[in-house]
């Protein structure tokens, strides 16, 4: 009897680990399991704002695939989806093509710029490891010429994050701690220097309780956050940023904006002729697209509607690491000729933000609120519980989050 074939494209949350767990499940001789990544990492995605900043290296965000994955029954292929045949059953890459049986899609998001003229050649994106290594450097970058210049440049220290979102607050967050460090490295009065965040909404992070918004602004802006809400960002230009508020437009100069207010599907799957919507595939119960009994989709790719509310569940981290062990599962019953497949069904654990390295807020249990070092400590150890579901003890040691107190 021939081994089918399992494709997984894309190691990011959903993909690493419904590919850690499909070689647990799955013998040698059941399977073949190729994981295609265009690099030969995983990356915290939940850490990029801290890399950005230059509060965490970014080696510590990234994990080797070899490190994670048996490559005795995995075949890891090191390169880049180019476009999905379902209905061939094909997958092209860059430098070659695989045949699958059983497919899963999780290959993650792209920014989405609504069209906003220069935005996507003049601001920063945090979207990957050197997207964001490169925001780091540009920062120093212009700490660094600011003495070296004969007429000083206020808009190397005007610092501006479009979004008010998770993203964008977390990274002001960092961007609190990492400025003080930059201004005593680079001998710059921090009064100089301007952390802006701009948000379209009348407050930010919308959907969240007012109190823990009203916690999380009060302590940013205690450490020379400047929020501006309201604010429609209308252009980006090389050496300024445009928004509109109140009927008015306002200019503010900076080399530096960040970009921080929205993401979407990857583009591939809605070129590849999948039915979507906006892009995302919206699933079946059991995770696998609509018109497709041998396609699974995953994490950013995949659309899953909240019930209660209506709308979408927003593609997190906690979300697709939820779908991976249910993609994992079904995937592995249809492998070995099973045909009844489980239904997904998200338990949200919580939201925690952080506000730097030793603050934070958010829910956890339900409704329980967390405010301060509380708050830090549990989202470290979410960070770290992840890792050991992931690559076990010697991973959390190696990769881990234990500043708890600092």
């Amino acid at each position: 009897m021939k081994k089918p074939n399992i494709v997984v494209l894309g190691a990011g949350y959903g993909g690493i680990m419904t590919t850690v767990k499909l070689q647990k499940s799955l013998g040698r001789n059941e399977a073949n399991i190729t994981l295609v990544n265009k690099n030969d990492y995983h990356y915290q995605t939940t850490w990029l704002h801290e890399v950005s900043a230059g509060t965490v290296h970014q080696d510590q965000a990234r994990i080797a695939i070899k490190d994670v994955v048996n490559q005795h029954k995995v075949n890891f292929v090191q390169d880049t989806v180019v476009e999905i045949k379902p209905e061939e059953n094909k997958v092209k890459l860059e430098n070659g093509e695989l045949d699958y049986d059983y497919l899963v899609i999780g290959l993650g998001f792209e920014p989405a710029t609504f069209g906003i003229p220069g935005l996507e050649e003049n601001a920063f994106m945090i979207n990957d490891i050197n997207s964001s290594r490169l925001i780091r450097e540009h920062l120093d970058y212009n700490f660094a010429q600011y003495h070296n210049e004969k007429e000083k440049n206020p808009a190397r220290l005007n610092i501006v994050v479009g979004g008010g979102g998770f993203t964008g607050i977390e990274y002001v967050g960092e961007l609190a701690n990492r400025v003080p460090e930059l201004c005593k490295e680079y001998d710059i009065d921090k009064s100089q220097v301007r952390i802006i965040n701009l948000e379209g909404a009348p407050t930010v992070l919308p959907g969240f309780d007012p109190e823990l918004v009203e916690y999380a602004m009060n302590s940013l802006e205690a450490r020379g956050v400047e929020f501006i809400t309201g604010a429609i960002l209308k252009e980006s230009k090389p050496e300024s940023v445009v928004y509109e508020k109140d009927g008015k437009l306002v200019e503010i100069p900076t080399l530096t904006t960040v970009w921080a207010a929205g993401v979407k599907a990857n583009s591939i799957v809605e070129k590849s002729g999948f039915e979507n919507n906006r892009g995302k595939v919206q699933v079946r119960d059991d995770m696998r697209a609509p018109e497709y009994d041998n396609v699974f989709v995953i994490g950013d790719c995949a659309l899953i509607m909240n019930e209660e509310s209506g709308r979408p569940f927003p593609p997190t981290a906690q979300i697709a690491i939820q779908q991976s062990a249910t993609v994992a599962h079904n995937v592995a019953a249809l492998a070995k000729g099973h045909s009844e497949l489980e239904s997904f069904e998200y338990k949200p654990l919580g939201t925690l933000a952080s506000l730097g390295h030793n603050d934070g807020m958010g829910v956890v249990f339900g409704n329980k609120k967390l405010f301060g070092w509380k708050a830090t400590f549990m989202k470290k150890m979410s960070d770290n519980r992840y890792l050991l579901k992931l690559g076990g003890i010697g991973l959390v040691l190696k990769k881990g989050k234990f500043n708890f107190f600092y």
